[in-house]
């Protein structure tokens, strides 16, 4: 009896199409409620570190005196809750994975230092009195 059962199966997949699909050609498509990786637009951040506190895993490094983010993307659990939490909503879930690659890396992003505010322009200084004017000296 297996052997009609086999055959069954063999010919049900040699006239169907294969339900492997052509990864490199045909990219991925992600449902709309797909928990990707973090990305943080590091000019809205302001850096306090609320994500950080949040997060369950302590994936996330906040350092306000080096003015840095950080983030290992193998200790998250895509869990949301860091962007749930911001305050500024400067972090956002992207619907891809994190990409494969050889060794366990953090991402570090810097804040660019923020711009001097311009002095102000000195007083001029002025002397003891005026000269009239239209009036020659003589």
């Amino acid at each position: 009896m297996s052997l009609f059962t086999f055959a069954k199966t063999e010919f049900h997949n040699l006239f169907s199409r294969p339900v492997t699909e052509q990864y490199p050609q045909k990219p991925k498509q992600f449902k709309e409620r797909t928990r990707g990786h973090i990305e943080n637009n590091i000019d809205l951040c302001i850096l306090c570190g609320m994500c950080a506190r949040k997060c369950p895993s302590n994936a996330i490094t906040v350092n306000r005196a080096e003015r840095t983010w950080e983030i290992r993307p193998f200790s998250c659990v895509q869990c949301g809750s860091c962007v749930e939490n911001c305050p500024k909503k400067c972090l956002s879930m992207c619907q891809s994975y994190t990409r494969p690659g050889p060794e366990q890396t953090a991402r570090l992003l810097r804040k660019p230092q923020p711009a001097a505010k311009p002095q102000p322009a000195a007083k001029p200084k002025f002397s003891a009195a005026p000269a009239p004017v239209g009036k020659s000296a003589s």
